[in-house]
Formats: structure tokens, C-alpha cells, sequence
């Protein structure tokens, strides 16, 4: 028996040492890697793991020489030794060890991986996890990564602060890992549940976890405010809890995210341990500038201060991937504190020579810590405990703009600009400059720290070149250059993203990008004519007139000579539409000053109703005849029409499409019409976001020319117009400033929106039921219909507008008006006319004269009416001698028409509409009696003005 027991002794010694063997007391850890080789898919990857220094913590840390790591795909475990081997643990203080294993590890194919291990066990009486004993619980991490080529030598961050600092009861913690990402891509943070592990460490399992401020008790806030809280800034990773209630040890874990162009492409997990403990000292304070813009070049220099309120010692460090030469080169941040501060108090200062290769689109972090410690003479040091606060600071490096920017206009050997700029400071492998232009010569408000051109400002790309060019001749390739106008340009400089290989196709993306050059502008000679004006002298809708204006070319080309020719084109809508192929003038000019060929006044336009646009092709003459050498872009009308959402007001809002500039620091001038019937100027009106608008309160707010104010009524019609301002922004150009007039607007607060568009329906002929008529038939009928939106008001509808045109492109023209029957559409019999082919469009109108949008257009086309007979009998007895149409056929404005044997010889052909076929051949013999095939190719009458074709085959019957 006594031996038996001595036996059983020896067992349960040896299981005890076994299980402290494998007891690692681990605390915290990560998992980060790196990729080593540039053509294959090698990473380091790296566990470090923070245990205790207490005596059964040293035992297991020093015996922990080697971790197992696991990869999704592969079926077995790989063997990371530590660094350092049996001497590598590292003191990093607050009794905790550092540790640190590697294994190099080739991927086998692209993907997306997670690297994962587990360790027996966690360290005991950590309160917020369980079941207890926490010893008996393995600690489980894990790493996700996307492995791909295109990647480049990608790193995933790496968190530089160690989780070592403690906490007080009623004190706020908080903990910042430090992160930093040598490739520059951006990261975000949240919180994570720690998990356990299995015994081979391969997979994770849940276990019982609360956030630690929810362990009773549960108290307040520092500042005494309720309840407490447990976060993690998603973008700084400033891990708070504020304010911790009960003394121990808590675990926590939290993700820290890698993305790259809008795409997650990794994730690491910090799974760390906050010992909180009861403090007689309160925490210290920190102190530290704003966030930092710092130019690639220059030194960013800051001053960092910090407080204690107990008049404790203090120290502050410093952490950051600027001051490690393995992630940042070549120079390196210091950070220098002071030397015998005032007690309570301490002052370093952090210095940085930043050079072009430091520079990325996201910001560094650098964070401070401040620790305090007992100050001389403090009654009981065993009982002090030290206590930190943390701030984290961003620098944004950008690159220096390109400097010294001209630009000069050439003409010869054709119309360009010749760009030039001093060499550029920061040649970083693979940098572009690229070049920006837009029309106009205002000037941008570049904000410090504003690196690139805001999409608002209106620049577009031009040409991308290799950061050691230092000129560029821009001939129009993109977009063609005009003369007459200015053209600013400037110069941003593209770094590509930090390890980056030069064979990626998208390197740029997410790199970074330099603040933008000073512009340099200037103007080519207007070559081709300009429109100026586009100005609606009266409003009527079949009287209304519009004055075009322009300025004749300022260059000739020296191999053209006169005469030339200008010819006027007009459109209907603001932009849209057909200008057709009929100008609306033809103007023979000299090009002498003073001649009056520069103007149009174009009369009988339905201005009431609807916006015209214009454009101007300019004719030169060579080798003898008009050819055509340059076209004006289009420029409108201004087009006045009533808002809504507004009450006992008049909103009125307004548009037009031209090539000059009416809006960059601009003033619109707004007119209404007064008791005598005379417009009087009420307001100037800032362009302010590129929108024309302004509501009337019956306020005269310009009374230089008298105040006409007057109070708004609802039933009242206040009838207005508006007079544009705008610029070609060009020294060339005059006049400078441009003046245009919308058509006159009639409107009534109590009816504070326009009618909407109706709905038009045209049904299309039944061309099967439509017999061949006679062909001097007219008089014929169109019936369009429509309805009204239901989602609009339409009792506030009293008639409706119908418009036609007889060819597509054509202007409408106004044909009738019926009045609106309540809560229903409307029809229209279009009667007398002399075909069917046409196309319409439907406007509503109120009660004040209003008149809507138009509706969709319909066409209607004219029926192919051609019937022929089967049979003819040509022997001379008068009775069905001829071959020829049955009735007229309709609508046809030419034939061709053929006649075959049933060997598909062609036997007869003629041209004429009425054919007559008199069974005889072209030579005149009489054909034998039999089956004959014809086919007929037939021009009609349609919406086209060229007509439309249509084929007609088939068979005849002679007999003899």
C-alpha cells in the first residue's frame, strides 16, 4: 500500500509539472506578416505574444521556444521558432514579457487566407471571460490576408505600442496599438470577441466574454455621468473605457482592418489584457497640437506638453512608424523631451525632416504617451501605481507642386499651346505629371493641405507624362482647342503607392498626389466667328423675336482668301432638337470693320411657348468655291419659367446652354414689369453654385432707378424677365461682358408651378383598311390624344396647346388650342391636310397663361396605298388592255417598276407613276400569255423630307 501510494505521488507531481509546462500565461498577442520576395508568393509571418513576468509566467514564456501556426488550405501546422531563441523574451515593463516567433511561408496560389494560432492557456482570474478557472483556457489569434501578385510587396500593419499599460478604478483607460501601414493604406478599427482555442491550436471556439464594463459592480463615467463605456475610435484605434469600477484583470480583442482603393484586403486581431487596479494618483494629461499638412522637403516641428494634477513626476515617450528605419527611410523622426521640467509638468519636442519618399495620401500617426511616477518625497511608493495617457497625432507628407508653370499660345504649324515648368523637386520612381486644362482664366482657391483639383473646379485630364519632363505642347488631341477662348492649365504631380511594383497596371491608385500648380493661361486668336448674343427682344407666340449677335474672326488663315459667308442655323429648345439642313440666314460678308454682318434679328419665333438655339457656320473660300471652314458651338435663348415649393411668393428660376461663362462671378439681372406697363430692374442676382434662381417678395432691392416695391397678392399676375450676364473670359474677346434677355414671364403666387407635360398618344394607321384613293384627294384628318398625369393638379389645367411639324426637324408650329376638360385628358382632329405624315406635341395651360413643358412627340407616317391587279387581257378590246394601279396610288411621289418572265429575265421597265403595261417587251413584240413577276420600288411621302422606300412585289396573269 505505502508503495502504491508513493507511486501515485510521483503521478500526480509529474501531471502538475506537465500541466505548468504547458500553462503559457499568455496575456496578448497579433499575428502581422510581410511579403519578402518580389516573384514568388513568400511571406514572414510573425507572432508576438506578451506574457506575465511573474514566476510561473517566466517559467512558461521561457519554455514556450516555438509556436505552431495554421493556414486555411493546408492540411498540417508549421513551426515558427522565436526569435532570439532561449534569451529572446523581452522586457517591455508593468511585468510583461515580449516574444516574438517567424516562419517564412510560400503560398501556394492567390486567395484570401486566414492564419491563425492557439496557446494553452491564458493566465488565471481574468474576470470578464470564462468559464474559471481562466488558466484553463487557450488563447486563440488570427490574421486574415489577400495574397495576390497585383498586390505588390504588401505588409500588413504593424502595431507598434505594446499592451502593457494599466488602469485605475474611476479613472478613464485608454489604449492606442499604434498601427502603422508602411504601403500607406488606410486602416479602421472595431471591436472583436476574444475566442479559445483547440487543443491542437487550429480552430478557434467561443467562450463566455463580456465587454469588462459590464462586470459588476458597474460604475460611472470619470467625469461622474453614467453609464460607463467600452469603445474603439474606428479611426484613430484609441481603445476607451471610461471608466472602469472593479480591480482585476479583463481581456478584450479588436480588429484593425487594411484597405486598399475601396477593397479590405486584410485584418489583424489584437487579443490584449487591461489590469486595472486601485490608484491613491490620478492619471496625468496630455497635451498636443492640431493635426499637421506638412509640404515633402520642409521639417515638422511640434511641441508636446503634459500635466499631472497630483504634481507627480512625468514622461513622455513617443511611438510611431517615423522613427523606425525598417519601415520609414531615410530620415527619421526624433523626439527629444526636457530637460528638468516644474514638478507636475513636462514638455518634449518631436522633430521631423520629411523628404519625397515619405510621401502617401494617408496621414502618419505618431502617438504620445505620457507615464507618471512618484514624486520625491510621496508617503507610500509601494502603494503608487503608474498611470498614462495617449494621444495619437496624423502628418499628412504631400509632394510639393510643380513650380514656374507658362503657358503660350502658338498658331503655327497649328493652333496649340506650348507648356513649360521648372524640373520637378521630387523624382520618385514611377511619379507622373499630369496636365490639366479647362476653358476660362479664373482663378482657383487652393486650400492648404488640398492636394490634386477638386472635380468642381472643372479641369480635365489632357496628357499624363514622366515626372522628369518639364514641357508639353497641347495641340487639342483630347478635345479641340477654340480660338478665341482662354485656357488655363495646370500641373499635378501622381506618387504611386508605396510598394508598389512598376508592373502594376494600377499603382496609382491609392497613391498619393501633389497640391496643384499655380495656373498659367492664356488665349488663341479667334480664328472662326463667336456667337455673343442670343437675346429675346419680344415675346409672342407667333410674333416673338430673337437677336443673334457675334464678332467676325480676329485670324484669317493666310492660305484663304474671300469672299466669305456666314449662315445661321436655328434649332427649337435649349439644346436639343434638329438644326435642320435650311439656315435661317445667309449673310455674304468681306470681314470689313464696321460692315452690319454680324447680326440677325430673327422674327415670327413662338418665344412664348418655347427656347431657340442657334449656331453659326462660317464659310471660306477655296480653289474657287464656299467651302465650309469652322462652326460656332450653340448658344440659346434664356428660358424664364416659374418655380414652386414657395407661398405667397414668386420663385422664378431660369436656364440657358452657351458657350461662354454665365456663371463664375457672375450678377443676373431680374425685371418686373410695373403699374405704367414699363419693366423695372428689382434685383441683382449673385450666381451662387452655378444656379439661376430668385424669389420675389414684391421687395425692390435695386431703387437706383427708383423703388417700385410693392406687396405680393396671391391673385395677382406679376409678369418678369431676366437679363443674363456672362464672359468668354478672354482679353481677346470684346465685348467683355455679355448681356442677354429671357422671354417675358406672366405669373401669380396662387399658382406656384407649371402645368406638367401630358402624355400624347398618335395611333399608328391601319394601313390594311386604307383603300387607294383618287389622287387629287385632300382634306385629310389626324386625331392625336393625350392624358394627364394624375400625380399633378389637374383642375389647375384650362387648356391645352397642340403643335406641329410636317417633318421631323422642322419647328413646331402652334395649330390649335382646346380647352381642358376637368380631370381628363384631351383630344384634337388636325383637320385639311394634305397627308398624314407629321408630328406633334402637347403643352397644358393654367389659368394665368402658363404654359408647360411639352409632351413626348409623336409622328405619324403615311400608308404605302399601292394595289395592283392579278390579271390584264392586251388584246385591243378595250376592256382591261393596260397593266396598271388599282385607283391612285397614295402618297407615292415616285416609282420604279419592273416586269419579269418566270425565268426572272426582265422583259419591261418603266418609271412613270401610272405604268400602263401593255403586255408588249422594251423591244415592243407582244409577250406570249403566262405567269409574269413584278416588283415596284416606290418613294412615298413621309415625315422624312427625303421620303421613305418601299418595295411592292408580286405576280400577273396575261391572257390572250
Amino acid at each position: 500500500m505505502r508503495l502504491l501510494s508513493i507511486t501515485w505521488l510521483f503521478a500526480a507531481l509529474l501531471f502538475l509539472v506537465s500541466q505548468e509546462a504547458r500553462s503559457t500565461h499568455v496575456r496578448a498577442g497579433e499575428i502581422t506578416a510581410k511579403r519578402v520576395s518580389q516573384t514568388a508568393l513568400t511571406y514572414e509571418i510573425k507572432f508576438t505574444g506578451y506574457y506575465n513576468m511573474d514566476s510561473e509566467g517566466i517559467t512558461a514564456a521561457r519554455a514556450t521556444t516555438s509556436v505552431w501556426f495554421w493556414i486555411t488550405g493546408d492540411l498540417k501546422s508549421y513551426e515558427a521558432p522565436r526569435v532570439g531563441g532561449l534569451d529572446g523574451m523581452i522586457d517591455v515593463g508593468n511585468e510583461t514579457t515580449r516574444n516574438e516567433y517567424v516562419l517564412v511561408y510560400t503560398f501556394a496560389a492567390p486567395g484570401v487566407y486566414t492564419i491563425n494560432l492557439g496557446i494553452d492557456n491564458r493566465n488565471n482570474n481574468v474576470l470578464n471571460i470564462g468559464p474559471p478557472p481562466t488558466n484553463q483556457l487557450n488563447f486563440y489569434i488570427q490574421s486574415t490576408l489577400a495574397i495576390n501578385a497585383s498586390l505588390g510587396m504588401n505588409r500588413t500593419p504593424v502595431l507598434l505600442n505594446s499592451p502593457i499599460d494599466q488602469g485605475a478604478i474611476g479613472q478613464r483607460y485608454i489604449h492606442n496599438p499604434g498601427a502603422f501601414d508602411a504601403d500607406g493604406d488606410s486602416l479602421a478599427y472595431r471591436l472583436f470577441t476574444p475566442l479559445g482555442a483547440t487543443t491542437d491550436g487550429k480552430t478557434s471556439i467561443p467562450f463566455e466574454y463580456r465587454d469588462p464594463h459590464t462586470v459588476p459592480p458597474v460604475g460611472t463615467k470619470e467625469d461622474g455621468t453614467a453609464p460607463p463605456e467600452f469603445y474603439i475610435d474606428a479611426v484613430t484605434g484609441d481603445l476607451i473605457w471610461d471608466a472602469p469600477a472593479l480591480a482585476g484583470m479583463y481581456n478584450v480583442a479588436f480588429i484593425v482592418e487594411e484597405w486598399r482603393n475601396g477593397n479590405k484586403i486584410g485584418e489583424i486581431v489584437r487579443d490584449m489584457q487591461i489590469r486595472i487596479r486601485d490608484a491613491p494618483n490620478n492619471r496625468p494629461r496630455l497635451a498636443v497640437p492640431p493635426d499637421l499638412c506638412v509640404e515633402a522637403g520642409s521639417t515638422a516641428r511640434y511641441t508636446v506638453t503634459a500635466t499631472d494634477p497630483d504634481g507627480d513626476n512625468l514622461k513622455i515617450t513617443s511611438t510611431g512608424g517615423v522613427y523606425e528605419p525598417s519601415l520609414v527611410n531615410p530620415q527619421l523622426a526624433s523626439f527629444q523631451a526636457a530637460q528638468a521640467p516644474p514638478p507636475g509638468t513636462a514638455t518634449a519636442v518631436f522633430t521631423w525632416q520629411t523628404g519625397c519618399l515619405h510621401i502617401r495620401d494617408e496621414p502618419y500617426e505618431v502617438t504620445f504617451k505620457v507615464e507618471d511616477s512618484p514624486r520625491a518625497g510621496y508617503p507610500n511608493p509601494s502603494l503608487y501605481r503608474k498611470l498614462v495617457d495617449m494621444v495619437t497625432l496624423n502628418i499628412k507628407v504631400y509632394a510639393p507642386p510643380p513650380k514656374n508653370l507658362k503657358a503660350v499660345a502658338i498658331e503655327q504649324p497649328q493652333r496649340a499651346f506650348r507648356l513649360t515648368w521648372d524640373p520637378y523637386a521630387c523624382q520618385v520612381p514611377g511619379a507622373q505629371i499630369v496636365v490639366y486644362r479647362k476653358e476660362g482664366c479664373a482663378d482657383l482657391q487652393i486650400d492648404e493641405c488640398q492636394t490634386g483639383l477638386p472635380a468642381s473646379a472643372g479641369y480635365t485630364v489632357v496628357a499624363r507624362l514622366p515626372a522628369n519632363e518639364t514641357a508639353y505642347t497641347d495641340t487639342g488631341e483630347s478635345e479641340p482647342l477654340k480660338g478665341g477662348i482662354s485656357y488655363s492649365y495646370r500641373l499635378v504631380v501622381r506618387i504611386p503607392r508605396h510598394g508598389a511594383l512598376a508592373t502594376e497596371p494600377n499603382r496609382f491608385v491609392g497613391g498619393a498626389e501633389s497640391m496643384a500648380s499655380s495656373q498659367a493661361c492664356d488665349a488663341l486668336p479667334a480664328v472662326a466667328p463667336l456667337i455673343t448674343n442670343v437675346t429675346v427682344d419680344v415675346t409672342d407666340a407667333a410674333s416673338g423675336q430673337v437677336t443673334v449677335k457675334w464678332i467676325r474672326p480676329q485670324g484669317i488663315d493666310p492660305g484663304v482668301a474671300g469672299p466669305f459667308e456666314y449662315r445661321l442655323f436655328r434649332a427649337e429648345g435649349l439644346g436639343g432638337g434638329s438644326f435642320g439642313t435650311t439656315p435661317v440666314a445667309v449673310i455674304p460678308t468681306t470681314l470689313q470693320p464696321g460692315a452690319a454682318d454680324t447680326i440677325f434679328v430673327d422674327k415670327n419665333l413662338n418665344t412664348l411657348g418655347a427656347a431657340y438655339h442657334y449656331k453659326l457656320e462660317y464659310y471660306v473660300t477655296k480653289n474657287g468655291t464656299l467651302q465650309l471652314f469652322d462652326v460656332t458651338e450653340p448658344a440659346s435663348t434664356v428660358r424664364l419659367s416659374q418655380g414652386g415649393g414657395v407661398t405667397d411668393l414668386v420663385k422664378l428660376e431660369w436656364a440657358a446652354q452657351v458657350p461662354w461663362d454665365n456663371v463664375s462671378g457672375q450678377v443676373h439681372y431680374v425685371y418686373r414689369k410695373d403699374q405704367a406697363g414699363e419693366f423695372n430692374k428689382i434685383a441683382e442676382v449673385p450666381v451662387v453654385d452655378g444656379t439661376f434662381t430668385y424669389t420675389d417678395d414684391g421687395t425692390d432691392h435695386f431703387a437706383r432707378d427708383g423703388n417700385i416695391s410693392t406687396t405680393i397678392d396671391p391673385d395677382q399676375v406679376y409678369c418678369y424677365k431676366v437679363e443674363t450676364v456672362g464672359s468668354y473670359n478672354s482679353p481677346q474677346i470684346r465685348p467683355d461682358l455679355l448681356f442677354n434677355f429671357s422671354q417675358e414671364l406672366c405669373a401669380t403666387p396662387s399658382d406656384t408651378t407649371r402645368p406638367c407635360a401630358p402624355v400624347l398618344e398618335l395611333a399608328p394607321l391601319d394601313c390594311n383598311n386604307i383603300a387607294p384613293g383618287d389622287c387629287q384627294e385632300t382634306g385629310y384628318t389626324n386625331d392625336p390624344k393625350w392624358t394627364y398625369p394624375q400625380t399633378c393638379d389637374v383642375q389647375s389645367v384650362t387648356a391645352y396647346n397642340i403643335y406641329f411639324a410636317r417633318y421631323e426637324g422642322d419647328p413646331f408650329i402652334l395649330v390649335g388650342t382646346v380647352p381642358a376638360v376637368q380631370g381628363a385628358g384631351g383630344s384634337f382632329l388636325h383637320q385639311g391636310l394634305s397627308s398624314y405624315a407629321g408630328c406633334y406635341y402637347v403643352t397644358a395651360l393654367n389659368r394665368f397663361g402658363d404654359e408647360g413643358p411639352q409632351s413626348n412627340i409623336v409622328c405619324r407616317d403615311n400608308c404605302p396605298s399601292i394595289l395592283f391587279p392579278n390579271a390584264f387581257s392586251p388584246n385591243g378590246d378595250g376592256k382591261n388592255d393596260l397593266f396598271r394601279p388599282i385607283g391612285c396610288p397614295t402618297f407615292v411621289t415616285s416609282m420604279k417598276f419592273r416586269i419579269y418572265n418566270r425565268w426572272g429575265a426582265l422583259v419591261w421597265k418603266t418609271e412613270g407613276i401610272e405604268i400602263n403595261w401593255d403586255g408588249k417587251n422594251t423591244s415592243g413584240n407582244d409577250m406570249p400569255a403566262g405567269q409574269y413577276f413584278y416588283e415596284c420600288e416606290a418613294n412615298i411621302q413621309s415625315t422624312s423630307r427625303n421620303g421613305k422606300n418601299v418595295t411592292v412585289k408580286g405576280w400577273i396573269q396575261l391572257l390572250r
